[in-house]
């Protein structure tokens, strides 16, 4: 992973770190054989950077974390979906996308 800012999510730190986090939580849901995650790994990147102590951004590898991406009906990646004080998203975006569409979903949950 590209940026220090990027968490990496998984089952065992799932709980701690995504449902109980006080700071709203952008989860990038991928996996390495999928060009568009591929593709939107540097907005994410970027977005991790540019909201640094606002929100925690981090990815979840479904290949490797299953239970959790049946669990939210994660049928298609990337998907990513924002998490604030709960274990249901608050808001999410299907495929690749732009960095300034990830930062309005973002700004919403954080007004919110």
């Amino acid at each position: 992973m590209a940026s220090a800012n990027v968490m990496e999510f998984n089952e065992a730190n799932w709980d701690q770190e995504v449902v109980k986090s006080e700071k709203p939580v952008l989860v990038d849901f991928w996996a390495p054989w999928c060009g568009p995650c591929r593709a939107l790994a540097p907005a994410v990147d970027r977005i991790a950077d540019q909201y640094a102590g606002k929100v925690k951004v981090g990815k979840l590898n479904i290949d490797d974390n299953e239970n959790i991406a049946v669990k939210y009906g994660v049928t298609s990646i990337p998907r990513l979906l924002v998490f604030k004080s709960s274990d249901q998203p608050r808001d999410q975006l299907v495929g690749a996308q732009r960095d300034e569409v990830i930062a309005k979903m973002l700004n919403r949950t954080l007004e919110s």
